[in-house]
C-alpha cells in the first residue's frame, strides 16, 4: 500500500468511526424516547431496559454502517479538496481513479464484514431484545416461539399456531386446547387459518370437539367460519414471530423452504432472504458514490455542496430501496429483483460517475 493510500485509509477510518458513533448515539436517543413507555408497560427493570438497548446496538450498527461509509468518504475527500491536496496530487500526475483504490478496497472489506457481522452477532442480540420486549406482564398471555411455531398459554387454555403471516395478519394451523380447574382437557378447536377482524379472530374450516372428563369425545362439529375469543392480537404475535433479523442467511433459507413446502406464503421472507445479500453491498456503493461526488468539487465551497449531494443521494437510495422491498412484499416485483434492483442501478450510476471523473 502506497503512502497516499495509507493516508486516505487512515483519514477514512477516523471520520467513519466518528460518524458511526454519532449516528448510534442519535439513533439510541430517539429509540429510547419512542420505546420507554412500552418497556415500562412490560414491567422491565432498569437493568433490563439497559440490556434491551444494549442488545439493540449491533442491529443499529448493521443498519447505519452504509451511511457512515458515505459520510466518511465525503469527509475525507472533502477535507483534501478544501486543503487543495487533490489539486496538488493531480498536478503531480496522480489520477482521481487512483485515489479511489482504497475506497474500493475498504468498501469491499466492509461489505464482507457487515455480512459476517449481520449473520453472526445481530441475530443473537436481536432475539434477546425481542424476548425482553415481549416479556409478559400480569394478566397477559404468555407467548413463546421457535421458528415458525408459536405457543400461547392463557387462563385455562393453550394455543398453538403453525405459521403467522405478519404482512396480512393471518394465522395458519391453529389449535386451541381448553382445560377445567383441575387441568382436564374439556374442549379443542382446530382451524385451517384465522384472520383478525374488528378486534376479534375469525377462524375458518374449524373443527370443534367437546370432551368429557374421561377424555372421550362427546361431540365433534365442523364449522366453516367461527368467531374465537383468543387473548392475543397480531401485534402480540409480531413481537415473538421470527423476523429476518433474528435468523442467519442459512437458517432463513431453510425456514423459507420449509414454509413453502407446507403450502404457506413465504414471499415476505424470501424478499428478506435476498435482502440479506443485497444490503451489505450498499457499503461499497455508498463509498463509490461518496468519492465520485466529493472528487468533483473544484473549490472550498465544494465540501458543503458535496455533503448536500451525498445526503440527498442517500435519502433517494433508501427511499427507493424501501419502496422496492415493499413492492416485493406485495408480490408486485419478484423477490430477487425487489432486493437487488436499486443496488444494480446505483452501482451502474456510481461506475459511470467514477469513469467520467477526469
Amino acid at each position: 500500500m502506497t503512502i497516499i493510500h495509507r493516508y486516505i485509509s487512515s483519514l477514512f477510518f477516523k471520520y467513519f468511526g466518528i460518524v458511526l458513533l454519532m449516528v448510534i448515539v442519535i439513533y439510541l436517543s430517539i429509540d429510547i424516547f419512542g420505546r420507554l413507555d412500552n418497556l415500562m408497560e412490560a414491567q422491565l427493570t432498569p437493568f433490563e431496559m439497559v440490556l434491551f438497548f444494549g442488545y439493540k446496538v449491533p442491529l443499529i450498527i448493521s443498519q447505519v454502517t452504509p451511511a457512515a461509509v458515505l459520510l466518511g468518504v465525503l469527509g475525507v475527500f472533502g477535507i483534501m479538496n478544501k486543503n487543495n491536496e487533490i489539486i496538488a496530487l493531480k498536478s503531480a500526475g496522480v489520477s482521481l481513479q487512483y485515489l479511489m483504490v482504497p475506497v474500493l478496497v475498504i468498501g469491499l472489506l466492509l461489505s464482507a464484514a457487515l455480512f459476517v457481522f449481520s449473520e453472526g452477532l445481530v441475530p443473537i442480540t436481536t432475539t434477546c431484545s425481542h424476548e425482553l420486549e415481549a416479556k409478559p406482564s400480569e394478566g397477559h398471555a404468555v407467548i413463546t416461539s421457535k421458528e415458525e411455531n408459536i405457543w400461547l398459554k392463557q387462563h385455562r387454555a393453550i394455543t398453538h399456531i403453525q405459521y403467522f403471516n405478519p404482512s396480512e395478519s393471518v394465522i395458519h394451523g391453529v389449535t386451541t386446547l381448553f382445560f377445567d380447574a383441575d387441568f382436564n382437557l374439556i374442549r379443542r378447536i382446530d382451524a385451517k387459518r384465522g384472520i383478525y377482524r374488528n378486534s376479534r379472530w375469525i377462524l375458518f374450516s374449524a373443527m370443534v370437539q367437546d370432551l368429557r372428563r374421561s377424555g372421550e369425545a362427546s361431540g365433534t362439529v365442523f364449522i366453516k367460519e367461527k368467531r374465537a375469543e383468543l387473548a392475543f392480537s397480531p401485534e402480540d404475535l409480531k413481537k415473538v414471530s421470527k423476523s429476518a433479523e433474528e435468523m442467519s442467511f442459512s437458517r432463513l433459507q431453510r425456514y423459507v423452504s420449509k414454509v413453502e413446502r407446507e403450502g404457506y406464503d413465504a414471499t415476505r421472507y424470501r424478499v428478506d432472504l435476498y435482502a440479506k445479500t443485497a444490503f451489505p453491498v450498499i457499503c461499497l456503493i455508498m463509498g463509490l458514490l461518496g468519492a465520485a461526488i466529493s472528487l468533483r468539487g473544484k473549490t472550498r465551497e465544494g465540501m458543503a455542496v458535496s455533503f448536500a449531494y451525498g445526503i440527498v443521494t442517500a435519502f433517494v437510495y433508501w427511499s427507493l430501496y424501501s419502496f422496492c422491498l415493499s413492492l416485493g412484499y406485495g408480490g408486485v416485483l419478484p423477490p430477487f429483483l425487489a432486493a437487488w434492483i436499486v443496488n444494480l442501478v446505483f452501482f451502474c450510476a456510481a461506475g459511470l460517475m467514477v469513469f467520467n471523473l477526469e
